[in-house]
């Protein structure tokens, strides 16, 4: 595959725009309840879903295209149009030196729990087939190089898996979902049997399922409420790639890998240096409590190995550790356009990154490993 840049973004996000469910969504039957954004009576504005604001630190998350990248846009007037329109995304990309992004959403949430929260089912699923619908009509139709990625309603499993094949069918390449549902509402646990069609269908389809951190706040320490927005919003990009070890730790002795061998699951937003200590540790306390005797056949690293992938951006201590965690296992994103976001001097921090590492090592990171798992290059053939 001949790329112009060779670089494959897996973790950015688009930003919904004040009409992405209105337009989509009836009125005259959801009424106030359906995704919009509300003035408050300080002049800022708010995206207000089902009668609750969404946790959001503004109307948008778009800080690294802002003057400054410290502060999140208050009214959507604010919001750069790099943000939510995809050919002025387009040109972004090609300052950035990117290829193709896969795509996240924003007001939906990091990996879809702002409808996750919703106790009628009825009604987030209708929000989720609205952001569906939108990300192929706007954003994949309006250019190849973007990556759709469906997000999906939790519960009933039956509309889980249904949601899933009828976005797959539109050309989504990719499953997101929060990877604790259970603190999100009253639902079973992610190791419980309840959930196996939704791996199944994900297995079946040969489309990864991404779980994107940050999407349950309840596994990430709180900044101090004493902290100015600057130091806590800093606190808070750092809780929250390593609130994902905590994940990653369940899903290395769930079995749901073990039972489900090929499917293939994304941790974005993580880091990467970590994953190796993670891996280490795992290893060791399943030799430590002789797991093996309760059925396990592999290792938890080589479960991992097999099966899952993490996501650098910035860390260059990171892929010092490639072999540890595994080089099939690594990715790479601008994460544009958050506030930690290496936009734009994305094609800088990669030069200092992999500043040694061999070609060939450097392509599988920032392109083979992507293409291998949203098959862009069958799809641009």
């Amino acid at each position: 595959m001949q790329l112009k840049y060779g670089f494959i973004s897996v973790d950015d996000h688009v930003q919904e725009h004040p009409e992405v469910w209105t337009r989509r969504m009836s009125k005259t039957k959801w009424g106030d309840r359906i995704p919009h954004v509300e003035r408050q009576t300080d002049g800022t504005e708010r995206w207000v879903v089902d009668g609750k604001q969404v946790d959001l630190p503004g109307v948008a998350l778009a800080g690294a295209a802002m003057p400054d990248r410290a502060r999140e846009p208050q009214r959507w007037e604010e919001v750069p149009r790099i943000a939510y329109v995809p050919n002025e995304r387009l040109t972004a990309m090609d300052v950035d030196g990117v290829d193709y992004s896969v795509l996240y959403p924003s007001v939906a949430g990091r990996a879809g729990e702002t409808f996750g929260r919703l106790a009628d089912a009825e009604l987030e699923l209708a929000c989720v087939q609205a952001y569906n619908d939108w990300l192929i009509e706007e954003w994949a139709a309006a250019s190849p190089r973007f990556i759709p990625q469906c997000i999906v309603p939790l519960a009933p499993i039956e509309a889980t898996v249904n949601e899933i094949k009828r976005s797959v069918a539109k050309g989504h390449r990719g499953v997101v979902m929060p990877s604790v549902p259970m603190m999100l509402r009253e639902l079973p646990h992610i190791n419980e049997a309840v959930y196996d069609p939704l791996w199944a269908t994900c297995q079946d389809l040969d489309v990864p399922l991404c779980f994107h951190a940050g999407a349950t706040r309840d596994i990430q320490f709180p900044p101090y409420s004493g902290f100015s927005p600057e130091v806590a919003a800093a606190m808070e990009a750092i809780t929250r790639p390593v609130s994902t070890v905590l994940v990653i730790a369940n899903f290395l002795y769930s079995r749901i890998l073990e039972r489900f061998p090929k499917l293939k699951v994304v941790f974005a937003e993580t880091s990467l240096a970590w994953g190796a200590y993670e891996l280490e540790l795992a290893d060791h306390q399943f030799e430590r409590q002789r797991l093996h005797t309760e059925g396990y056949d592999l290792l938890p690293s080589a479960l991992f190995k097999r099966q899952c992938h993490l996501v650098g951006w910035f860390d260059s201590t990171g892929l010092k550790t490639r072999y540890h965690i595994g080089l099939d296992n690594l990715l790479w994103s601008t994460n544009f356009p958050q506030a930690t976001s290496t936009w734009p001097e994305s094609r800088q921090t990669i030069a200092r990154c992999f500043e040694g590492i061999p070609e060939n090592e450097r392509r599988q990171v920032l392109v083979d490993n992507a293409d291998r798992l949203y098959k862009v290059s069958r799809r641009a053939a």
